[in-house]
């Protein structure tokens, strides 16, 4: 691309060289961290093994800090612009939450607009939060046999921007945690023929920056900002991340919203292994990823011979609510063996020692990758089969509704910091909520501040919590009470 000019040598990784470098130094250390090599703290060391205690350091100058690199981290972070057709990347280690979060802040300040889809992880709306931005959301067409969002429309998010020709950013799921892309191309265009930025949540989708025939990654869109989860199908440490920017940004502010709350401590666990990772991906991934794809094919063939099940794929494609589909992403519809994600879930654990990723209400998703083999895969579908053979039940009763149109009454920060009240759950109809509440994962609120409590929502709480879902975002943990706006009129 034009912004990038100088060949790069893909097969360096700076920071894992200066480490190595910086292992057999006989270094004295008296600076932080206070295990000291792990001399310190030798329970530690003995389940986290010398070599990881050893390069568990703090910045210093032969090191770089991540702050303000200069040398090593520096040339980390260009290394990883190249290989991922980014003007500039950023190694984040506050996960990806902290990538999304920096995307909001860089654009977004308060009272701005920002249009995006309702489905979004909590982790945008927590930015909105901070910032004090106004949502427009874009509300996503839903499939109604599987019960899940899709992707957002053309005509709709040219419909938002024509109405709120005042919003600065459209922020675009790609792609969704079940695989579904929007139309990126044509919303980058969109927004951009409108003077806004346009920012990419592909917490789920780094490899499509290496596989072939995927759906297009947010540079190649010509996307201005990408929060990258390299720690989900790239194979890093978990809570590492990139922050990807194209030449539209100032990667100077962009370094300053990230300092805002990142650590002045950042891990050289978490960077080195966004390093190497991005090395083996160079080196590797195009590889990788197409037996990834293969395996995942073979995996949906096998499960839809099953009989209940089913494990969809590209035939949902229909060119703008799902304009493509991830070919690694397992997701399947459970519901018409009479059981939820979930409880297919708990089973495949409790039962057979198979952790996948999530399950929700009608979906289980196992979330394939470069570590993954075709004999675990085999596993899983056995396993599959079996519950169905032992736990098969009427449907009647289940319900399938994962998305519920949102009664957005007040902006997430006003309602987050306004006078409220605990109110019990049952109570809370036709108030207004001041925190979140969700599954998680996947982490997309059912409720955000700011929104009406409907009995809709109200109901599907309740089943989701008779069901066994993982319940987070209220102050209280059993989700018996609920903090709701105090002040009247809304």
């Amino acid at each position: 691309m034009e912004f990038r000019k100088e060949k790069l040598d893909q097969s360096r990784a700076p920071i894992y060289e200066a480490l190595e470098q910086f292992r057999h130094m006989r270094v004295v250390p008296f600076d932080v961290p206070g295990h000291k090599h792990g001399r310190g703290n030798p329970e530690l060391t003995a389940f986290l093994g010398q070599q990881c205690v050893s390069v568990d350091v703090n910045s210093m100058k032969p090191l770089d800090n991540l702050c303000h690199p200069v040398s090593v981290i520096r040339e980390a972070e260009m290394l990883a612009a190249d290989a991922f057709g980014a003007a500039d990347a950023f190694l984040m280690v506050g996960g990806t939450t902290s990538s999304v979060q920096t995307m909001v802040l860089s654009t977004c300040k308060r009272g701005d607009k920002i249009i995006l889809p309702r489905n979004v992880h909590r982790s945008v709306i927590n930015a909105l939060v901070l910032c004090g931005a106004i949502p427009v959301y874009v509300n996503p067409e839903v499939d109604h046999r599987l019960g899940i969002s899709l992707g957002m429309k053309r005509e709709q998010v040219a419909k938002a921007i024509q109405q709120h020709p005042d919003a600065v950013a459209v922020l675009v799921n790609n792609p969704t945690y079940y695989g579904i892309c929007s139309d990126l191309r044509a919303i980058v265009k969109m927004a951009h023929d409108a003077g806004m930025y346009c920012l990419a949540d592909e917490a789920h989708g780094t490899h499509f920056y290496f596989g072939d025939n995927m759906p297009v990654s947010a540079m190649a869109a010509g996307a201005d900002m990408a929060a990258v989860s390299m720690h989900k199908s790239g194979g890093s440490l978990t809570q590492s991340s990139l922050l990807l920017v194209g030449p539209r940004m100032n990667p100077g502010y962009v370094r300053q919203i990230i300092n805002l709350t990142q650590t002045t401590s950042g891990s050289y666990l978490l960077t080195s292994s966004l390093d190497i990772s991005r090395r083996n991906l160079v080196q590797r991934g195009r590889e990788v990823f197409r037996k990834v794809v293969e395996m995942a094919e073979y995996a949906r063939g096998e499960i839809n011979a099953i009989g209940g099940y089913y494990a969809f794929g590209s035939e949902l494609i229909n060119g703008d609510s799902v304009f493509a589909f991830d070919p690694t992403k397992l997701s399947v519809h459970t519901r018409d063996i009479g059981l939820a994600g979930i409880e297919v879930y708990d089973i495949l654990r409790d039962e057979y020692d198979i952790q996948i990723e999530f399950g929700d209400i009608g979906n289980i998703l196992a979330y394939l990758s470069i570590g993954d083999r075709p004999q675990e895969l085999e596993r899983l579908v056995s396993a599959l089969a079996e519950i169905r053979r032992r736990f098969h039940k009427d449907p009647a009763g289940l319900l399938n509704q994962e998305y519920i149109d949102p009664e957005v009454v007040a902006s997430p920060q006003e309602a987050f910091y306004a006078d409220k009240t605990s109110v019990p759950i049952e109570e809370t109809e036709g108030m207004v909520c001041s925190e979140f509440v969700m599954c998680y994962p996947p982490g997309i609120p059912i409720l955000a501040p700011g929104e009406r409590i409907t009995r809709e929502i109200l109901d599907y709480i309740h089943y989701a919590k008779e069901k066994g879902c993982s319940m987070t975002g209220p102050e209280d943990p059993d989700i018996l009470h609920l903090n709701v706006l105090a002040k009247e009129g809304f």
